[in-house]
């Protein structure tokens, strides 16, 4: 059974979402499985201690989750056109990983989820590509073959999914943001069934 690993950090609640409509699209092939993991938030005056399991959502991800995965669906909220501090600086610890090449040609694709329809969504997505680039990782978007991408007024981007959750951040995922992450959780999870064989 091949493994992805859904790698999320959330604020408010939106991009956890998306990882679950995410890992649902990669349980719909057959002989691949999804793997939830979060980060820990950080704290602007010195290293936060956090317990080893959050009081809710997913448990703390960890290197061997990462170096165990199959592929790798990552995703961030956006902040100022850029990925979240939390998972950059779980992101800026994967130096062994580096060395060793073992992320080096596994499938990737990304999501995030930002409060205004102008807020960075494809920046945010397209700087979640570079440590991965250095990784070695093979990066997939979503195609325009996914109709969607071609009616929406909400998220959705050939770089990965996306999402508006609007000034409040309460927007709940559109039914077209929703099938556009099962869309890319399908692509990953055919993708890495194919190079796993």
């Amino acid at each position: 059974m091949s493994e992805i690993l859904v790698l999320y950090y959330s604020r408010y609640g939106a991009t956890r979402k998306m990882a679950e409509q995410i890992a649902r699209g990669i349980e719909e092939i057959d002989g691949v499985q999804a793997r939830i993991r979060t980060v820990a938030a950080v704290s602007t005056v010195c290293e936060a201690v956090d317990d080893e399991i959050p009081d809710e959502g997913a448990p703390y991800a960890s290197l061997d989750d990462l170096r165990a995965c199959d592929g790798l669906a990552l995703g961030s909220p956006t902040r100022f056109g850029n990925m979240a501090a939390p998972l950059k600086y779980f992101i800026d610890s994967t130096s062994s990983l580096w060395l060793a090449s073992e992320l080096a040609g596994k499938p990737a694709a990304l999501f995030t989820s930002t409060s205004s329809m102008h807020g960075g969504q494809e920046t945010t997505l397209l700087s979640m590509m570079l440590p991965l680039l250095h990784h070695g990782m093979l990066l997939l978007g979503l195609p325009y073959s996914e109709t969607d991408l071609l009616h929406t007024n909400a998220g959705g981007t050939p770089y990965g999914a996306s999402h508006l959750a609007g000034t409040d951040s309460k927007n709940p995922l559109s039914k077209v943001e929703q099938r556009l992450c099962r869309a890319l959780g399908r692509r990953l999870a055919e993708t890495t069934a194919k190079l796993c064989n």
